[in-house]
């Protein structure tokens, strides 16, 4: 298992669009992939899973990962979160 904490850095947060390019790269993985806000953790490759934690910007959430490529996938889904999902 492979955990990393990312600060959302664009205003709006994962909204309907953010959200659903970070669904897309999570399923580029075959690990299987969750995010966690205050104790409460969802399927990464889920939109309403990750619409459902209300994350907006500034807020610090993990990016968790178990399987063959899960230090792959949380380092792709942090740099992905870390470039504002270039809006």
């Amino acid at each position: 298992m492979y955990i990393k904490d990312v600060e959302v850095q664009n205003q709006v947060g994962l909204h309907a669009r953010p959200a659903t390019f970070f669904i897309q790269k999570a399923n580029e993985y075959k690990s299987s992939i969750w995010v966690e806000r205050d104790d409460r953790r969802v399927n990464a490759k889920s939109l309403l899973g990750v619409l459902s934690l209300g994350i907006v910007g500034g807020t610090t959430i993990k990016v968790i990962a178990d399987g063959a490529d899960e230090q792959e996938a949380v380092e792709g889904l942090v740099s992905l979160v870390e470039s504002g999902f270039a809006e």
